[in-house]
């Protein structure tokens, strides 16, 4: 028989009960991974230089290295003239103290010696000399441009000191924080040690991304999407599934995703009031609270327990899902990864809404215009999942609100 909503309970106040069910995995111990590991891991802790960057004295360009003084009556019509007494390498080691009136050729990243405090670029230069030999003279070289002190030349620290701060904490790192922790000296970084949690996809309409769905069946867009949705909340998703409407099949993917490590689970579908409501079917009788949220779309909601495993059942409609995700459990989740909490803002609309549900808050899907105004996609329908997916910004009618003039200032949330 159809089932009646176990609760009737605000946005609010269903939010609460899943702070409540997941506080369990609120406190997340450290790990450390090497650095090749670390891309898209979130820093448990501020990430600091071990040396100075540059950690030595080095040549910006390919060209010689100077003393300024001696440079600085050169010019294209009355060329410095200077004896190259040695070529740097960017390789290991100490350049020879470069002596008053010489130069020495020098690559891009290689130690500047002491005495030099400029280098001049290949092209400010001609003349160059092909003789070489390890001692004494390797050619000369004629300097067509003065150079300051200092110019093009790499100061130690000059970008950054040794314990400096590289990444803060909560920061998920990046191709480009990896590299900068390479160059620091960085070979290992503590992460928090991530959820593990399986997405379980009910329904026996529902088939696999990729086929050709026979009559009455639908593409299961929701496993991909909610797994998509917790890896971007740094969530390790350790078992996914999908299964037809039989509670025995349920329950052995609830087994497998416990058996696999998974901290939390989280089912979308067979929550409804109708027959062959399969999450109901199973949970209900273990506690399970399974009924309805005051909010369109998304308003079916369940939460319980699979052997102490909490689970989170959200509706079976796409947009509904995704929309549950983001409302109730991403927060939490933010918080847990220490990556930033979303933050709402307002903005106008630039057209009416002219129906909302009385009781009801509403989370409409939007863009914002050049102006700064919001623009309202499509409906409310939970099934418009292309639309969500063209969304930027969610826009929220409060409950007790049935219409909204052009113009009408609303809190929106980033997508």
């Amino acid at each position: 028989m159809p089932g009646s909503p176990a609760f009737r309970v605000s946005v609010d106040e269903h939010a609460a009960a899943v702070r409540e069910l997941l506080a369990p995995l609120v406190e997340r111990p450290v790990e450390t991974v090497a650095l090749d590991a670390a891309l898209g891991r979130v820093a448990a802790e501020a990430l600091r230089a071990r040396f100075d960057l540059p950690r030595f004295r080095n040549s910006q360009m390919d060209g010689f290295a100077v003393r300024a003084a001696d440079v600085a009556s050169a010019s294209a019509d009355h060329p410095v003239a200077l004896p190259v007494v040695a070529e740097i390498p960017a390789a290991p080691g100490t350049a020879a103290r470069l002596e008053p009136g010489t130069a020495a050729r020098i690559m891009t990243g290689a130690p500047v010696p002491q005495g030099a405090d400029a280098v001049i670029p290949v092209e400010d230069t001609a003349g160059i000399s092909a003789a070489s030999t390890a001692v004494g003279p390797v050619g000369a070289v004629a300097v067509l441009a003065p150079r300051a002190v200092g110019e093009f030349v790499r100061e130690p620290g000059s970008e950054l000191r040794a314990g400096a701060g590289l990444a803060p904490a909560g920061r998920r790192l990046t191709s480009r924080d990896l590299g900068a922790l390479a160059a620091a000296g960085v070979a290992e970084v503590p992460v928090r040690i991530r959820v593990r949690a399986a997405v379980v996809s009910t329904g026996s309409e529902l088939a696999a991304v990729g086929d050709d769905p026979a009559p009455g069946a639908v593409v299961d867009a929701n496993g991909p999407a909610l797994a998509a949705a917790l890896a971007e909340l740094d969530v390790e998703v350790v078992h996914r599934a999908r299964v037809a409407d039989e509670p025995d099949r349920l329950a052995a993917e609830l087994d497998a995703a416990r058996a696999a490590g998974a901290e939390l689970v989280v089912t979308s579908g067979g929550i409804s009031m109708g027959e062959y409501e399969v999450v109901r079917e199973l949970l209900e009788p273990r506690g399970a609270r399974v009924g309805s949220v005051a909010m369109q779309p998304g308003g079916p909601q369940a939460l319980g327990a699979w052997e102490g495993v909490p689970v989170l059942a959200f509706p079976g409609n796409p947009v509904s899902s995704q929309l549950s995700l983001r409302l109730f459990l991403a927060p939490l989740l933010r918080e847990i990864a220490g990556l930033p909490t979303a933050a709402a803002a307002r903005a106008p609309l630039a057209a009416p809404v002219e129906r909302s549900p009385r009781g009801r808050r509403q989370y409409l899907r939007g863009v914002r215009e050049p102006d700064g105004a919001v623009r309202v996609l499509g409906g409310p329908g939970s099934h418009l999942v292309a639309t969500y997916a063209a969304a930027e910004l969610l826009v929220v009618v409060p409950e007790e609100v049935v219409a909204l003039p052009t113009g009408a200032d609303v809190e929106v949330w980033e997508l």
